[in-house]
């Protein structure tokens, strides 16, 4: 008869699940003992458990299948929360398995002792002790499938002596594997939404992840409707390489084309996307909503019809009730404004003989020497605004990262959770100096688990997009700046190719030598520091913020950084 402990490796296995990260620790002693004994699992061992459910959820999102991260009670799963909080967000299925202190001491402010089911609560879908091992298999089976249906994390929570405790018989459920279901809105519904686009001469089309599998079918539509498609950043994978529709991105990581083809037009129709900006929504349109949740309709800006269904069946349904003859003036020029839009981006992505490198021929350089099924992952900041801009995704390439939650450091340990899927494709992570420090450790864990990850860092020793946040606000930058070492040393050290590039005609180089060496590689990028990254539009709020930021820059006495960003022509493009 086995304990529980196998009994928790026994039903994962049979999930199909064939990895599970995290660090061990002596309440979690039953657990990685059944995993030693079993060698059925193998244990990615990292050096800190927020890196491991990074990891976990990066696993997650490019498989779609649910995955495992265990670690030890009280801080020890506690580090757990600001990486399951980004799972949970971006809604990928992940089991986190949070033991916890012996039963008889829990509730005496023992040593370690937390309160776990109050604390993973917010970054959940489901959260439950097994204080008995009768619970176990009702317990265990409703957190695996919570996480598969509803994408999302399942904790359970195991005091460190239940884990020891024999196991009750019960016969294996079916696996735990998702479902696949057609949602579909009624045919009055349908009718609503086909008559307010059948309405507008000027279409435009918000895509976002929800769009997943449903490409040909979003094509169909733009094309019946003459509908230019905006991405939202999590859609860009799927729907921006070779569609005649598409108009780049708006936001605050878009650029001016995406902005103007939704501002300009009279109705918007929205397909799995969750775009979290209020004030980059048309100011007049009428606005269709198509998502499989029905509580996200409506909850980022006002709409006129909502759909609850499927991308993919809910636009083969609409493509029928969409009237012939819609004239394309509104399409042409917004891919013209398109095209006049990638020029002025490209135009910044240039070797000029400056130093220090521009951030946005790093990420160019990148994208043309990368493998045509690179995964890339991108920190949070300056990093993901290049990638979204310079990276072209599409067929099998991917992009992961902290979209939603929005944390630093979240690159390169997402880069060992896409790695240990595929040892032999290439991932690249894209990393700001700030989020590599972050978490700096765990370049042990890359070393130790054997993941060739090519790690690119954005080195201009500052938190570049707060110092941008700053200067927006009118606020003189402080408490940004960054005493970096030689991160290349740093990776030496650790045993991973380390190479340092200071001056941009040694770039290619060094990346096409990083891209072709065996093994882990660290590229240490010398970037500039005055390289601003302006969104689509800018308030007058922000023209005014820019303003005070210079006076006040120019009276502390640190005139050179006006001239210093001067230099980079970013007033002539704040003020275009």
């Amino acid at each position: 008869m086995s304990n529980v402990a196998e009994y928790f490796v026994e039903t994962i296995k049979h999930a199909g699940i064939t990895r599970v990260w995290g660090l061990p620790g002596d309440s979690l002693n039953a657990f990685t003992d059944a995993l030693r004994v079993d060698k059925g699992l193998e244990w990615v061992h990292m050096r800190h458990e927020e890196a491991a459910a990074f990891a976990a959820g990066a696993e997650a999102e490019l498989t779609g299948d649910l995955t495992v991260v265990a670690g030890s009670c009280g801080p020890g799963n506690l580090h757990f929360i600001n990486g399951l909080f980004d799972a949970n967000r971006n809604r990928v299925p992940v089991l986190a398995i949070a033991s916890h202190l012996p039963s008889a001491e829990i509730g005496s402010a023992y040593f370690q002792e937390t309160h776990p089911q109050e604390l993973f609560r917010e970054c959940s879908v489901y959260c439950e002790l097994v204080a008995d091992p009768s619970q176990l298999p009702w317990v265990l089976e409703i957190a695996m499938r919570t996480a598969v249906e509803r994408r999302g994390v399942a904790v359970v929570v195991v005091p460190g002596d239940v884990f020891f405790k024999e196991a009750p018989d019960r016969r294996p459920s079916a696996p735990i594997t998702p479902t696949r279901s057609l949602v579909i809105p009624s045919p009055e519904e349908l009718a609503g939404a086909a008559e307010i686009l059948n309405g507008a001469q000027k279409v435009t089309i918000l895509a976002g992840a929800g769009v997943a599998g449903a490409r040909e079918e979003v094509l169909a539509l733009a094309d019946k409707l003459k509908a230019p498609i905006v991405h939202a950043l999590r859609g860009k994978e799927i729907i921006e390489a070779d569609n005649p529709f598409d108009v780049g991105m708006t936001g605050l990581l878009g650029f001016t084309s995406g902005y103007r083809a939704m501002e300009k037009a009279d109705a918007l129709l929205m397909l799995g996307t969750d775009f979290p900006y209020r004030q980059f929504y048309p100011s007049k349109a009428k606005i269709v909503q198509v998502d499989i949740r029905g509580e996200q309709l409506g909850r980022r800006t006002p709409i006129d019809v909502g759909l609850v269904g499927g991308v993919k069946e809910t636009a083969q349904a609409l493509v029928g009730l969409i009237d012939d003859g819609r004239k394309d003036k509104h399409l042409k020029e917004s891919v013209k404004d398109y095209a006049k839009a990638r020029e002025r981006l490209d135009d910044l992505a240039v070797d000029d003989g400056k130093s220090p490198i521009h951030p946005q021929y790093v990420t160019k350089l990148v994208n043309e020497l990368a493998s045509d099924d690179a995964v890339f992952t991108a920190d949070v900041g300056t990093p993901v605004i290049w990638a979204a801009r310079y990276l072209e995704l599409g067929g099998d390439r991917r992009l992961l990262g902290s979209f939603i939650h929005g944390s630093m450091a979240n690159a390169m340990p997402q880069a060992l959770g896409a790695q240990a899927v595929d040892r032999s494709r290439q991932v690249v992570s894209l990393s700001g100096d700030g989020g590599l420090a972050m978490l700096l450790g765990d370049l042990l864990s890359i070393k130790q688990n054997n993941l060739p990850i090519k790690i690119v860092v954005f080195n201009n020793s500052s938190l570049n997009f707060v110092e941008l946040e700053m200067k927006a606000a009118g606020i003189v930058n402080f408490g940004t700046g960054l005493d970096n070492p030689n991160f290349a040393g740093i990776a030496e050290a650790a045993g991973i190719t380390g190479i340092r590039v200071e001056k941009a005609p040694e770039l290619r180089p060094a990346l096409e030598r990083a891209f072709s060496t065996d093994g882990p590689v660290l590229v240490d990028v010398i970037t500039a520091q005055e390289e601003l990254s302006m969104p689509p539009t800018v308030t007058i709020a922000q023209m005014k913020g820019f303003t005070v930021w210079a006076l006040k820059t120019v009276l502390s006495g640190r005139g050179d950084e006006v001239l210093d960003l001067a230099d980079t022509n970013v007033w002539r493009r704040i003020f275009d």
